[in-house]
Protein backbone atom coordinates (compact mmCIF):
# COMPACT_ATOMS: atom_id res chain seq x y z
CA UNK A 1 0.00 0.00 0.00
CA UNK A 2 1.34 3.40 -1.02
CA UNK A 3 0.07 6.56 0.73
CA UNK A 4 -0.40 9.97 -0.80
CA UNK A 5 2.04 12.85 -0.73
CA UNK A 6 2.46 14.58 2.61
CA UNK A 7 1.37 11.44 4.45
CA UNK A 8 2.92 8.34 6.01
CA UNK A 9 2.55 4.64 5.39
CA UNK A 10 0.67 4.47 8.71
CA UNK A 11 -2.24 5.86 6.69
CA UNK A 12 -3.03 2.15 6.21
CA UNK A 13 -3.18 1.41 9.94
CA UNK A 14 -6.85 0.38 9.60
CA UNK A 15 -6.95 -1.29 6.20
CA UNK A 16 -3.76 -3.38 6.43
CA UNK A 17 -4.83 -5.36 9.55
CA UNK A 18 -8.18 -6.10 7.93
CA UNK A 19 -6.44 -7.46 4.83
CA UNK A 20 -4.14 -9.57 6.97
CA UNK A 21 -7.25 -10.92 8.64
CA UNK A 22 -8.42 -11.93 5.16
CA UNK A 23 -5.26 -13.98 4.75
CA UNK A 24 -3.13 -11.57 2.73
CA UNK A 25 0.47 -10.63 3.30
CA UNK A 26 0.65 -6.84 3.45
CA UNK A 27 3.57 -4.50 2.83
CA UNK A 28 3.42 -0.75 3.42
CA UNK A 29 5.94 1.71 2.01
CA UNK A 30 6.63 5.42 2.39
CA UNK A 31 7.05 7.56 -0.72
CA UNK A 32 10.55 8.83 -1.45
CA UNK A 33 11.35 11.79 0.75
CA UNK A 34 8.58 10.87 3.20
CA UNK A 35 8.46 8.94 6.46
CA UNK A 36 11.46 6.64 6.74
CA UNK A 37 12.69 7.28 3.21
CA UNK A 38 15.83 9.29 2.55
CA UNK A 39 15.69 12.85 1.19
CA UNK A 40 17.58 14.71 -1.51
CA UNK A 41 16.25 12.81 -4.51
CA UNK A 42 16.71 14.54 -7.89
CA UNK A 43 13.20 13.58 -9.01
CA UNK A 44 9.97 13.35 -7.04
CA UNK A 45 7.64 12.78 -9.98
CA UNK A 46 5.11 10.01 -10.55
CA UNK A 47 7.34 8.04 -12.91
CA UNK A 48 10.20 8.04 -10.40
CA UNK A 49 7.80 6.80 -7.73
CA UNK A 50 6.72 4.11 -10.18
CA UNK A 51 10.33 2.96 -10.53
CA UNK A 52 10.56 2.78 -6.74
CA UNK A 53 7.46 0.62 -6.64
CA UNK A 54 8.83 -1.75 -9.28
CA UNK A 55 12.03 -2.12 -7.25
CA UNK A 56 9.97 -2.87 -4.15
CA UNK A 57 7.84 -5.47 -5.93
CA UNK A 58 10.95 -7.17 -7.27
CA UNK A 59 12.49 -7.28 -3.80
CA UNK A 60 9.32 -8.50 -2.08
CA UNK A 61 8.89 -11.27 -4.64
CA UNK A 62 6.25 -13.93 -3.94
CA UNK A 63 4.58 -13.51 -7.34
CA UNK A 64 2.50 -10.67 -8.76
CA UNK A 65 0.97 -8.35 -6.17
CA UNK A 66 -2.17 -6.33 -5.72
CA UNK A 67 -1.02 -2.73 -5.38
CA UNK A 68 -3.13 -0.32 -3.37
CA UNK A 69 -2.36 3.37 -3.94
CA UNK A 70 -4.02 6.38 -2.33
CA UNK A 71 -4.06 9.85 -3.93
CA UNK A 72 -0.55 10.45 -5.36
CA UNK A 73 0.27 6.84 -4.49
CA UNK A 74 -2.13 5.67 -7.20
CA UNK A 75 0.07 7.15 -9.95
CA UNK A 76 3.11 4.90 -9.38
CA UNK A 77 0.70 1.97 -9.11
CA UNK A 78 -0.60 2.70 -12.62
CA UNK A 79 2.93 3.23 -13.93
CA UNK A 80 4.12 -0.11 -12.52
CA UNK A 81 1.07 -1.97 -13.85
CA UNK A 82 1.63 -0.57 -17.34
CA UNK A 83 5.40 -1.00 -17.41
CA UNK A 84 5.70 -4.32 -15.54
CA UNK A 85 2.42 -6.22 -15.85
CA UNK A 86 4.20 -9.37 -14.71
CA UNK A 87 4.54 -7.84 -11.24
CA UNK A 88 0.98 -6.57 -10.79
CA UNK A 89 -2.05 -8.81 -10.26
CA UNK A 90 -4.48 -5.99 -9.59
CA UNK A 91 -4.81 -2.33 -8.64
CA UNK A 92 -6.89 -0.60 -5.99
CA UNK A 93 -6.81 3.16 -6.62
CA UNK A 94 -8.15 5.23 -3.73
CA UNK A 95 -8.95 8.90 -4.39
CA UNK A 96 -6.50 8.61 -7.29
CA UNK A 97 -4.57 11.38 -8.99
CA UNK A 98 -3.72 9.63 -12.24
CA UNK A 99 -4.82 12.18 -14.82
CA UNK A 100 -3.15 15.44 -15.82
CA UNK A 101 -5.75 18.03 -14.89
CA UNK A 102 -3.35 20.89 -15.49
CA UNK A 103 -2.75 23.80 -13.17
CA UNK A 104 -3.04 27.51 -14.04
CA UNK A 105 -0.05 29.72 -13.33
CA UNK A 106 -1.81 31.54 -10.50
CA UNK A 107 -2.53 28.26 -8.72
CA UNK A 108 1.07 27.10 -9.05
CA UNK A 109 2.22 30.44 -7.62
CA UNK A 110 -0.25 30.13 -4.74
CA UNK A 111 1.02 26.64 -3.91
CA UNK A 112 4.62 27.81 -3.98
CA UNK A 113 3.75 30.63 -1.58
CA UNK A 114 1.66 28.54 0.80
CA UNK A 115 4.13 25.67 0.80
CA UNK A 116 7.23 27.79 1.39
CA UNK A 117 8.47 29.69 4.41
CA UNK A 118 8.15 28.92 8.12
CA UNK A 119 4.39 28.35 7.88
CA UNK A 120 4.57 25.53 5.30
CA UNK A 121 4.06 22.59 7.68
CA UNK A 122 1.11 24.30 9.35
CA UNK A 123 -0.35 25.12 5.93
CA UNK A 124 -0.12 21.51 4.84
CA UNK A 125 -1.58 20.31 8.14
CA UNK A 126 -4.62 22.57 7.72
CA UNK A 127 -5.12 21.42 4.13
CA UNK A 128 -4.72 17.76 5.11
CA UNK A 129 -7.35 18.13 7.83
CA UNK A 130 -9.79 19.69 5.36
CA UNK A 131 -9.72 16.60 3.14
CA UNK A 132 -11.50 14.44 5.74
CA UNK A 133 -15.20 14.98 5.09
CA UNK A 134 -16.59 11.72 6.46
CA UNK A 135 -15.35 11.95 10.03
CA UNK A 136 -11.98 11.19 11.57
CA UNK A 137 -10.68 8.19 13.55
CA UNK A 138 -9.90 8.44 17.28
CA UNK A 139 -6.16 8.71 16.61
CA UNK A 140 -6.49 11.42 13.95
CA UNK A 141 -4.73 14.10 16.00
CA UNK A 142 -1.90 11.70 16.82
CA UNK A 143 -1.47 10.84 13.15
CA UNK A 144 -1.38 14.52 12.21
CA UNK A 145 1.29 15.17 14.86
CA UNK A 146 3.40 12.39 13.35
CA UNK A 147 3.03 13.93 9.89
CA UNK A 148 3.98 17.40 11.14
CA UNK A 149 7.04 16.04 12.94
CA UNK A 150 8.18 14.18 9.84
CA UNK A 151 7.64 17.10 7.47
CA UNK A 152 9.57 19.41 9.79
CA UNK A 153 12.72 17.36 9.19
CA UNK A 154 15.25 18.82 6.72
CA UNK A 155 14.48 18.03 3.11
CA UNK A 156 11.03 16.55 3.68
CA UNK A 157 8.97 19.45 2.45
CA UNK A 158 10.94 19.78 -0.75
CA UNK A 159 9.51 16.37 -1.66
CA UNK A 160 5.95 17.47 -0.88
CA UNK A 161 6.26 20.68 -2.88
CA UNK A 162 7.79 18.93 -5.89
CA UNK A 163 5.06 16.29 -5.90
CA UNK A 164 2.34 18.91 -5.71
CA UNK A 165 3.72 20.68 -8.80
CA UNK A 166 4.30 17.52 -10.87
CA UNK A 167 2.63 16.53 -14.14
CA UNK A 168 0.69 13.27 -14.42
CA UNK A 169 0.56 13.29 -18.22
CA UNK A 170 2.77 10.19 -18.42
CA UNK A 171 0.50 8.37 -15.98
CA UNK A 172 -2.68 9.32 -17.80
CA UNK A 173 -1.15 8.05 -21.06
CA UNK A 174 -0.61 4.65 -19.42
CA UNK A 175 -4.14 4.13 -18.10
CA UNK A 176 -5.23 2.33 -21.26
CA UNK A 177 -2.16 0.08 -21.04
CA UNK A 178 -3.12 -1.37 -17.67
CA UNK A 179 -4.18 -4.98 -18.18
CA UNK A 180 -4.59 -5.97 -14.53
CA UNK A 181 -8.05 -5.74 -12.92
CA UNK A 182 -8.70 -2.30 -11.39
CA UNK A 183 -10.93 -1.08 -8.58
CA UNK A 184 -11.34 2.67 -8.09
CA UNK A 185 -12.50 3.66 -4.59
CA UNK A 186 -13.60 7.28 -4.29
CA UNK A 187 -15.09 9.25 -1.45
CA UNK A 188 -18.30 10.82 -2.66
CA UNK A 189 -17.44 14.09 -0.90
CA UNK A 190 -13.76 14.16 -1.91
CA UNK A 191 -12.97 17.91 -2.11
CA UNK A 192 -9.97 17.35 -4.38
CA UNK A 193 -12.27 16.78 -7.38
CA UNK A 194 -15.12 18.94 -8.73
CA UNK A 195 -17.16 15.75 -9.21
CA UNK A 196 -15.56 12.83 -7.39
CA UNK A 197 -17.97 10.20 -8.71
CA UNK A 198 -17.43 11.36 -12.30
CA UNK A 199 -13.65 11.24 -11.86
CA UNK A 200 -13.92 7.68 -10.56
CA UNK A 201 -15.98 6.66 -13.58
CA UNK A 202 -13.52 8.21 -16.04
CA UNK A 203 -10.59 6.32 -14.49
CA UNK A 204 -12.55 3.07 -14.29
CA UNK A 205 -13.59 3.39 -17.94
CA UNK A 206 -10.01 4.13 -19.03
CA UNK A 207 -8.72 1.00 -17.28
CA UNK A 208 -11.78 -1.18 -17.95
CA UNK A 209 -12.15 -1.37 -14.20
CA UNK A 210 -14.85 -0.88 -11.59
CA UNK A 211 -15.63 2.23 -9.56
CA UNK A 212 -17.02 2.27 -6.01
CA UNK A 213 -18.12 5.50 -4.34
CA UNK A 214 -18.14 5.67 -0.53
CA UNK A 215 -20.85 8.22 0.04
CA UNK A 216 -20.06 10.98 2.52
CA UNK A 217 -16.35 10.18 2.69
CA UNK A 218 -13.64 12.64 1.68
CA UNK A 219 -10.22 11.99 0.20
CA UNK A 220 -9.36 9.09 2.52
CA UNK A 221 -12.33 6.68 2.58
CA UNK A 222 -10.15 3.86 3.92
CA UNK A 223 -9.42 6.03 6.97
CA UNK A 224 -12.75 7.81 7.33
CA UNK A 225 -14.96 4.78 6.60
CA UNK A 226 -12.58 1.81 6.96
CA UNK A 227 -15.27 -0.86 7.19
CA UNK A 228 -16.99 0.27 4.00
CA UNK A 229 -13.72 0.65 2.12
CA UNK A 230 -12.50 -2.74 3.29
CA UNK A 231 -15.73 -4.44 2.24
CA UNK A 232 -15.38 -3.07 -1.31
CA UNK A 233 -11.70 -3.99 -1.52
CA UNK A 234 -12.23 -7.46 -0.07
CA UNK A 235 -14.95 -8.16 -2.65
CA UNK A 236 -12.60 -7.07 -5.41
CA UNK A 237 -9.73 -9.21 -4.11
CA UNK A 238 -12.02 -12.22 -4.00
CA UNK A 239 -12.39 -12.00 -7.78
CA UNK A 240 -8.65 -12.28 -8.38
CA UNK A 241 -6.68 -15.47 -8.69
CA UNK A 242 -5.96 -17.21 -5.39
CA UNK A 243 -2.19 -16.60 -5.44
CA UNK A 244 -2.52 -12.80 -5.49
CA UNK A 245 -1.06 -10.99 -2.49
CA UNK A 246 -1.93 -7.51 -1.24
CA UNK A 247 1.01 -5.15 -1.26
CA UNK A 248 0.36 -1.97 0.71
Amino acid sequence: MLPGLGDLRSQYRFLAPKLRGDGFRTVTADLRGHGGSSVGWPDYGSEAAGEDLVALLEKVGDGPAVVIGSSFGAAPAVWAAAERPDLVAGLVLIGPFVRDHGMPAWQRAAIRLAMSGPWKVRAWDAFYASLHKGGTPPDHDEHRRAIRANLAEPGRFEAVRAMMLRSDAAIEARLSRVSAPVLVVMGGADPDFPDAAAEARVIADATQGTAIVVEGAGHYPHVERPDEAHAAIASFLATLRPDARAVA
